[in-house]
């Protein structure tokens, strides 16, 4: 991966100082260096955060979670654990998900639960 940020760093700076004349990549605040630095800093971050073995990690939290019981074969899941309000800003894109099988259906986006509700009446 380094390799071809590498190769794709020289294109992107030409591409900005191109699209604007010459400093233009400067004047919309774009540095690739700063960019590389902030990838560091981000890696740094994460590291920190861990080795802090007092706090769970996101997939621990979302399996701490108990799966979600559905009525019918499918799940339709937005991301929103709540579904008592409604917001567009919360969530992921809304996934269906078949809960035909034994063991509980997994989101692809946020890792929640699914089992098919079996209640007879």
């Amino acid at each position: 991966m380094a390799t071809a940020a590498r190769r794709l760093f020289p294109a992107l700076r030409k591409s900005l100082a191109g699209a604007g004349g010459a400093g233009a990549g400067a004047a919309r605040g774009v540095s690739t260096d700063r960019a590389v630095g902030a990838a560091a800093v981000v890696g740094n971050h994460t590291a920190k955060w861990m080795q802090d073995t007092s706090k769970k990690s996101p997939m621990e939290m979302i399996n701490a979670e108990p799966p979600i019981k559905v009525e019918g074969r499918i799940a339709a899941c937005d991301g929103r654990k709540d579904k008592s309000y409604e917001t567009a800003s919360l969530g992921h894109p809304i996934e269906y998900i078949c809960l035909d099988l034994d063991r509980p259906a997994v989101c692809k986006y946020c890792g929640l639960r699914f089992v098919q509700d079996h209640h007879h009446h």
